[in-house]
């Protein structure tokens, strides 16, 4: 322990407190009344959130309201803004924060080398968290399964969440599904991550066998370097504004209902429902959306890629992903304005029907059509982008022979062969600077066509 007594803490000034202090919770050798020391730690972390072990600021009044105050809570508690709890191995049940507006990150970690385990996640209401190396699974307990395994909730009456970051935590319906049937996936799959708010930021996270995987409808937000594998509804979902989806892999679809799966959707919501209002400044950068890896596996059905199909969409940025889906929509925009797409890989693995993947920009469902798009440099099985005002569509490539362009296509090496017909083939203008891997653009006399650029190996 880093601070001895809460009582002592309060007769100093705030900035004399110097290093944060790491607290410990240990479900097997822990005891609630101890000091919470690495010698002598707390037994329970919902525990530590029911007996106000942690100090922070609530609203001064509920209902929430835009005017309302933060006051403070449970002043002079041991764990303060800055610190660290630390978890060691063993199984915590459904954790609730609720209504904790901390004035600077507080930190919940496995601790190193442990394996924490939860079976949900509730974060309410509250602001200025992190959650490290949480493992959360149905399986870890009993009961009737969660609708959503971590889920970070803005509440009427309590208020918003923002400031929360969520990473490196390993998130599962189950360990195995191979045997569940369709009835079965839809009964006892859990969604992973649900985002309300702003600013929060989802990384490194690893979910596996769920329902939907992530989805955020918060605003200013990051969701990069995730992995979503075995899901039964849509991959990632973006719904707020000015939020980047970057980097993240969805592989595996299942078709066990009657949802349009996606790996990645997004609509609009305005005053008269879905497909009356604008989803603003999304960024889609580096992603690889894969419908799936073995022919063979159960219940594989179709996949859309990238499907926007209620816009408005404004202001969109979709670069550098790589699509491997047999359907018709690998990227599309259903009523889009001063959207750009460019350098994407968008690829049908088969030739039966729905397909071949295209990319697709076209008209509102409401016979507004797209504006101010640009669509260039995209290496893609089919094309189709509606003509109107400022439309501009150039350097894309269709792919007619995938073995004259790729190194394996049965193997899913979607990295150009030597000699491919995309090489050097794109325009510079709006390109960007590296490749979906990292490498910079250009490498040769100009830059390629789609989401890998060339290098000689």
């Amino acid at each position: 322990m880093l601070r001895l007594f809460s009582l002592f803490v309060v007769l100093l000034p705030v900035a004399t407190r110097g290093v944060a202090a790491d607290f410990y919770v240990d479900p097997e050798r822990g005891d609630p009344a101890n000091d919470g020391s690495a010698e002598r730690p707390w037994r329970s972390l919902q525990g530590v959130f029911d007996r106000g072990f942690v100090e922070s600021r609530a609203w001064s009044s509920l209902p929430y309201e835009e005017d309302c105050t933060l006051v403070a809570k449970n002043a002079g508690a041991p764990v303060k803004a800055g610190d660290i709890i630390r978890l060691r191995s063993g199984y915590y049940g459904d954790l609730l924060i609720q209504s904790y507006y901390n004035t600077d990150s507080i930190t919940i970690a496995a601790a190193e080398g442990h394996t924490p385990r939860f079976r949900s996640v509730l974060l309410r209401s509250s602001s200025h968290w992190a959650l490290k190396g949480l493992h959360v699974s149905p399986e870890f307990g009993t009961g009737k399964k969660p609708r959503v395994l971590i889920d970070l909730e803005s509440h009427g009456w309590r208020g918003p969440v923002h400031d929360v970051v969520v990473e490196e935590c390993v998130l599962q319906s189950a360990e195995d599904t191979s045997r569940w049937s369709a009835e079965q996936w839809n009964e006892l799959s859990s969604s992973g991550i649900e985002a309300d708010g702003t600013r929060i930021t989802l990384r490194n996270n690893r979910l596996k066998n769920v329902d939907s995987g992530i989805t955020v409808t918060a605003s200013h937000s990051l969701v990069e370097h995730n992995s979503v594998e075995n899901f039964a509804g849509d991959g990632l979902r973006g719904l707020g504004n000015h939020c980047v989806f970057q980097y993240n892999v969805v592989k595996n679809c299942y078709d066990v209902n009657a949802n349009h799966d996606d790996g990645f959707q997004s609509w609009s919501r305005g005053p008269k429902g879905v497909g009356t209002g604008e989803v603003v400044g999304i960024v889609l950068r580096g992603n690889t959306i894969i419908n799936y890896e073995n022919p063979d596996q159960p219940h594989r059905g179709t996949l859309q890629g990238i499907g926007c199909f209620d816009g408005m969409f404004v202001d969109w940025i979709i670069e550098n992903n790589v699509i491997i889906v047999d359907h018709y929509h690998g990227i599309t925009l259903g009523g889009a304005r001063g959207c750009r797409i460019v350098n994407n890989t968008v690829i049908d693995p088969n030739d039966q029907r729905p397909g071949p993947a295209a990319v697709r920009v076209g008209r509102h469902k409401n016979g507004t059509p797209s504006s101010g798009c640009t669509v260039r440099n995209n290496l893609a099985t089919s094309l189709h982008v509606s003509t109107g005002r400022d439309m501009t569509a150039d350097h894309n490539l269709i792919v007619d022979d995938p073995a004259s362009v790729f190194v394996d296509l049965a193997g899913r090496d979607f990295r150009l062969r030597k000699g491919s017909p995309a090489i050097d083939k794109g325009s510079q203008d709006l390109v960007p600077e590296i490749d979906v891997v990292g490498t910079s653009r250009p490498q040769g006399q100009a830059v390629d066509v789609g989401a890998y650029e060339y290098r000689a190996r």
